[in-house]
């Protein structure tokens, strides 16, 4: 069984700061039994980052839409796993407003960094919690995911203004918040990449083509926890590379499997 010490050793090992601010994408049956499950996870990373702030992504884009324009930060089910719907849950942070996107924040200053989410027209535009990450310096926790999983890298996506990334057609939101008032999101326009197999959900899937030139950029750091591998980004080393290879870019790197070119990142 991965412990409390196991976790918070892990972080020390891994140069997790005690005031970054991070965020975690996680498979939990791939780490393999957890003490106190997702809460003990929880709990270990906020009493690490006791100066700093934990991000755990609640996000709702599989349940929130054109036919479904609805989200209650109370009670609307986060749709991507386990540790996802029990942060939501949880009565020490405090979750986001973003209606598709949203994040559960613990630590300090977390009300202040998720302000104004209700506000976001995209999943992840510049100015929202996800894209200032770049700002503070921010780490991403990927446990027993790979980048497919980097819910962050969509933001790298809308700061580059990639084509081919969002709904050319938006629609309203209701938010509903935190003390049951409602909020109208006015032409939110969510995820849609066309020209993807069918077998193919989103662009995240083809973000893995993206780790070599990560690992050149000493972006990423592995190590395991549990039964799981880890990897540790660095948010700015992620973003600046990703902006080197977008200048340089003949073609969509992430509407199919390809080997990205050296000559786009070295």
């Amino acid at each position: 069984m991965t412990t409390k010490q196991d976790i918070l050793r892990f972080l020390e090992e891994m140069d997790i700061a005690h005031d970054d601010t991070v965020t975690i994408h996680a498979a939990l049956r791939k780490v393999g039994p957890i003490e106190d499950g997702a809460d003990g996870l929880i709990d270990a990373l906020t009493e690490h980052l006791r100066d700093g702030l934990l991000l755990v992504p609640t996000h709702t884009w599989a349940v929130v839409n054109k036919a479904n324009p609805y989200f209650d930060v109370r009670s609307t089910v986060p749709n991507i796993g386990t540790l996802a719907r029990i942060a939501a849950q949880r009565k020490d942070g405090v979750r986001s407003l973003h209606p598709t996107h949203s994040m559960m924040a613990f630590g300090k200053n977390a009300r202040a960094y998720i302000q104004g989410e209700e506000k976001s027209g995209t999943p992840a535009p510049m100015g929202g919690a996800l894209a200032r990450l770049y700002d503070v310096g921010g780490k991403v926790i990927l446990l027993g995911v790979g980048h497919e999983r980097n819910t962050y890298l969509h933001a790298v996506d809308e700061r580059v203004d990639v084509k081919n990334r969002l709904a050319e057609e938006g629609f309203d939101v209701t938010i509903t918040d935190w003390n049951g008032n409602t909020i109208l999101c006015k032409d939110f326009h969510p995820h849609e990449v066309h020209g993807l197999p069918a077998h193919v959900s989103g662009c995240s899937e083809y973000y893995p083509n993206y780790n070599k030139a990560f690992e050149v950029a000493d972006a990423v750091r592995y190590g395991r926890l549990g039964n799981a591998r880890v990897y540790v980004c660095d948010v700015r080393k992620m973003t600046d590379q990703m902006m080197k290879i977008w200048a340089r870019a003949d073609r969509d790197m992430c509407v199919c499997d390809m080997e990205i070119p050296e000559s786009w990142y070295m």
